[in-house]
């Protein structure tokens, strides 16, 4: 039956349906029923555990980490206040956005936008590219030679289509970019702590280790404060921006809470045809239904809190620690070989073979991002046209769709790819990430309390605390915006 009694907004009313059970909580289940953080953590780990970060304290001192923790604090409470949204109705979060005042007539070519704003730059596959050149010609790429620049440029295009192949193929894309994501995040933890352990000098563990602690300290260079760097290092501390949101559409996916009844976007290639949901499932609040509810929060917090939140930090820490301790401090890290910095100077320290090892790492954890972000992407428009067009569903299959938007988006990444260096096009992109943080975070305190009812709705500390959070992201914003201005 439908949900007439339930306010739907711009979209058609949801079905009810009680809540599916999830599996008894013990440590098994959780490890088969979480995953999404996983894939959360390896687009963290690319973009601002591997880049942003080393940039930033090795330019400017370890003072910067506070930030990290902050910013992984709110974006832990962002993500599950998204995921309350998705867990009540098995839509993804920005369909609920959709449902807000004036519908999908804004939101639903507005946060598709925002998404080509911060993801659609293929920085992730130009920097991945700076690693293959070095592995195969023994050097880092120079911006100042022509050879090495088209080089770069065929190695990035080359991967760029790696990523859409393995999409193509991938089944259900969910779980493909979970296994992929189990393996990279589980690599590069146990490379990152071997190379720390054994190559890294004690203290930079300790300056590492103290600069969580300095909160408030912004360090000022000799122009002054790199707010661009700053802001991209406080959005890119975990997954960033629409990254956080599209987490629901894995949440989703990937079956939890309401999503169990919803289905999931198969691959053109090897998925079979499924019949996704235009329209979302809700319970009635019963006493049955809420204690379902709260086991569901147990995995989620494992999922989110525990796995997401608790490996952005650590691997934050690891990767800043690597090149804290073997890169000179103030060294500008950011040109065209943006990833593989780590692996030169490794290789100078300790041997040839730290070379190869560190490369691979380094090409493992931005390959990984650059995937992610274009399933993630493709995904978000895919929902929104799903769910806002009755024209698109006349297909019958979500694939179509998905597809077509798909090779959009590769389109448009070949043209990109050639428009600025790897570490200027994922600053762009960290930035406007910032300024989504503050958007989403207001909107979906709108959308629970227009929809969700109390029993189901986020208690006012936890609204609080993302009210607080749009604030921290803000100032970011405010000070680019500033600077811009200002010269």
């Amino acid at each position: 039956m439908e949900a007439q009694k339930m306010p739907n907004g711009a979209l058609r009313p949801w079905n009810v349906a009680d809540l599916p059970a999830p599996p008894k909580f013990n440590f098994r289940n959780a490890m088969a029923v979480i995953g999404p953080g996983t894939i959360a953590l390896s687009m963290s780990i690319g973009s601002g555990e591997w880049l942003i970060g080393p940039s930033a304290a090795v330019r400017f001192g370890t003072s910067v980490m506070w930030i990290v923790i902050i910013s992984v604090f709110f974006q832990v409470f962002l993500n599950q206040e998204f995921a309350r949204y998705t867990l009540y109705t098995g839509e993804p979060v920005l369909t609920g956005f959709m449902r807000t005042k004036p519908g999908p007539k804004l939101w639903g070519w507005l946060y598709p936008l925002f998404g080509m704003l911060q993801v659609a730059w293929p920085g992730w596959a130009a920097a991945a590219a700076g690693c293959l050149f070095a592995a195969l010609y023994g050097h880092l790429p120079d911006a100042a030679v022509a050879g090495d620049r088209s080089t770069m440029l065929v190695l990035g295009y080359i991967l760029f289509f790696a990523c859409l192949v393995i999409v193509l193929f991938g089944g259900r894309i969910e779980r493909i970019l979970e296994w992929l994501a189990w393996g990279m995040v589980t690599w590069i933890v146990v490379y990152l702590l071997i190379v720390d352990v054994f190559f890294v000098p004690a203290k930079a563990w300790t300056d590492v280790a103290g600069g969580f602690f300095k909160f408030g300290s912004i360090p000022r260079g000799p122009t002054g404060v790199d707010w661009p760097l700053m802001g991209a290092f406080a959005a890119y501390a975990g997954a960033g921006g629409i990254g956080n949101c599209w987490i629901t559409n894995w949440l989703r996916d990937k079956g939890f809470g309401m999503g169990k009844v919803i289905g999931f976007i198969p691959s053109a290639v090897a998925g079979k045809e499924v019949k996704l949901a235009h329209v979302g499932t809700v319970f009635e609040p019963t006493e049955k239904n809420m204690s379902t509810w709260t086991q569901w929060w147990k995995y989620l917090w494992v999922d989110q809190g525990i796995l997401f939140g608790g490996g952005c930090v650590i691997g934050m820490y690891l990767c800043v620690l690597l090149a804290y301790g073997v890169i000179p401090h103030g060294t500008d890290i950011a040109g065209l070989a943006t990833g593989a910095y780590q692996a030169d100077y490794l290789m100078k320290r300790v041997g040839r073979i730290m070379w190869f090892l560190t490369l691979l790492n380094g090409f493992w954890v931005l390959f990984g991002t650059q995937l992610n972000n274009m399933e993630g992407l493709t995904r978000v428009i895919t929902d929104h046209i799903w769910t806002g067009s009755e024209r698109a569903r006349r297909v019958g299959d979500v694939r179509y769709v998905y597809y077509t938007v798909l090779a959009i988006f590769v389109i448009w990444g070949c043209i990109a790819i050639n428009m600025a260096k790897p570490f200027v096009l994922i600053i762009l992109g960290a930035n406007m990430a910032g300024f989504i943080f503050v958007f989403s975070g207001v909107h979906i305190l709108v959308t629970q309390h227009r929809f969700l009812p109390k029993e189901v709705r986020a208690p006012m500390w936890r609204q609080v605390i993302i009210a607080l959070s749009c604030i921290f992201f803000a100032f970011f914003v405010l000070m680019n915006i500033v600077k811009l201005i200002g010269g």
